[in-house]
């Protein structure tokens, strides 16, 4: 059965963390002299209310969690977080969809937003959405992991359900110590791309929040567009810089820079396959911008590996907008939505390490034709996949599809063109944030849509972030039989 109260207990002290962080919010509010300090108090308040009552129901209860409690506490985690985190909103005048919506989209790193005008809101409200994608970058619990391990027990079940990717790598036996080193390498590449674009010319506020959201690969801006804002080639190329790095696997990233073991990157075929399909979408673009839109090289190229790395990486911020670009553009960054970045970072998608697989499975089938007897076994990093692996890999390949199609058959009886009916559900499920068509564009808000829509999107980014299964296996029957 479920463990109802350690469940309880650990929800409780995680909502200890998030008052500290909306605590941290109010710091902004008295740096700029404003008056919503209020809201941030009673929401303060009330998530430290919330942990006391739960922290009470789980009083006596055991640091041991089954795989089933694992299940129940990653998924939980995240919709609790946005419940509790959607308080500042509403104190500030969003109805209760619009709220659930925005605080969903910035946990799961989406980027969506619903608010027309972001500009009118305040600092403390604006730090609040862009720490919000900072935590939810790596995953909260796995955040929980790597500063207080001994409050998830069972910690390597949960990091399971919450990690992104088929496979779990580790730099260290334990999981707490590994789980130190990422979010210490993650940090360090927050400063890092904050001071970068303060030293170009942003002020203060905004290379810290775009730090934040540019490393997590979150997308949320300070600006009502990121396209004006950015404006500077430099800043624009820094921003690049640090979204291709977010989405490479920050445990090889740990060997690189720590460890110094440079060989590691030759060996990684998911790397490889990433750069490489980076650069040809790229290239590719750039080609049919130079040819059919009359831009320069320096822009097309700047341009269109904005764009490239911002889809493939899952951000959604954009130097332009793509909306206005010839139709196979629109195919070609829909792909890269699709295909994300490498597992073990903080992109979404369904990771070019899944697609390198199956692009593998596909090459063996088409030798079966030729040679039936033939043993094929399925190698990535010169290590053979284990056949359950692969059965695991084309359900989770038919699910992503799946709810894809049904989600987009959805918006389009509700009324919604075909074309953004799949990008608005391709864009969620993979956690970018972003449409390609005038009315749902890269810079607009998601306001329009029904308030039905609104909670079918904020389920499915969910969805997406703990990638589909984590979250729907709690809706199956035996998931809840006794045995």
């Amino acid at each position: 059965m479920i463990n109802w109260k350690l469940i309880a207990k650990i929800l409780g002290s995680l909502l200890f963390i998030e008052a500290f962080f909306m605590a941290l919010c109010m710091t902004m509010t008295i740096l700029f002299s404003e008056s919503d300090m209020l809201p941030f108090i009673i929401s303060t308040a009330l998530t430290i209310g919330g942990g006391l009552v739960l922290r009470a129901l789980g009083y006596g209860a055991e640091n041991s969690l089954s795989r089933r409690d694992a299940y129940v506490v990653v998924t939980l985690v995240w919709v609790v977080f946005s419940v509790f985190g959607m308080s500042p909103f509403l104190l500030q005048g969003l109805d209760i969809t619009n709220a659930f919506f925005e605080t969903m989209s910035g946990f799961t790193t989406t980027g969506a937003t619903v608010i027309d005008d972001v500009e009118s809101l305040s600092h403390g409200l604006l730090f609040w959405r862009s720490l919000m994608q900072w935590i939810g970058g790596l995953g909260i619990v796995f955040f929980t992991v790597a500063i207080l391990p001994s409050l998830v027990g069972g910690s390597v079940k949960v990091f399971a359900a919450e990690a992104t990717g088929p496979s779990r790598e580790k730099m260290h036996p334990r999981l707490s110590t590994t789980a130190k080193w990422i979010w210490s390498i993650y940090l360090l590449l927050t400063v890092v791309c904050g001071l970068s674009f303060w030293a170009c010319g942003m002020d203060w506020f905004d290379a810290t929040n775009y730090s934040m959201t540019t490393t997590a690969t979150g997308g949320f801006s300070t600006h009502n567009g990121s396209t004006v804002f950015l404006g500077s080639p430099t800043i624009e190329y820094l921003a690049i810089l640090f979204q291709f790095l977010a989405g490479i696997n920050f445990t090889l990233l740990y060997l690189v820079f720590f460890k110094m073991r440079f060989s590691a990157l030759l060996r990684n075929s998911e790397l490889k396959l990433y750069i490489i399909t980076i650069a040809i979408a790229t290239l590719w673009i750039m080609y049919l911008l130079i040819t059919r839109m009359d831009y320069d090289v320096e822009e097309a190229l700047r341009s269109s590996l904005f764009q490239v790395v911002s889809f493939i990486t899952t951000t959604g911020l954009s130097n332009t907008d793509a909306g206005a670009w010839p139709h196979i553009t629109w195919a070609i960054l829909g792909l890269l939505m699709f295909m994300g970045a490498c597992a073990g970072s903080t992109t979404g998608g369904f990771k070019s390490i899944r697609m390198l697989m199956l692009l593998r499975v596909l090459r063996n089938e088409f030798k079966h034709i030729l040679h039936p007897n033939a043993v094929l076994p399925v190698k990535v990093g010169g290590q053979n996949v284990p056949q359950g692996r692969l059965v695991t890999l084309l359900a989770f390949f038919f699910l992503y599809i799946l709810m894809l199609l049904v989600t987009a058959v959805i918006m389009v009886l509700s009324g919604i063109d075909m074309t953004n009916a799949i990008t608005i559900s391709l864009s969620l499920i993979s956690n970018v944030g972003a449409g390609l068509d005038t009315n749902i564009g890269p810079q607009m808000s998601w306001g329009d849509l029904s308030v039905e829509l609104k909670w079918i999107c904020s389920f499915l980014m969910l969805v997406g972030r703990l990638e589909i299964m984590a979250v729907l296996v709690l809706f199956t029957r035996s998931f809840w039989k006794k045995n």
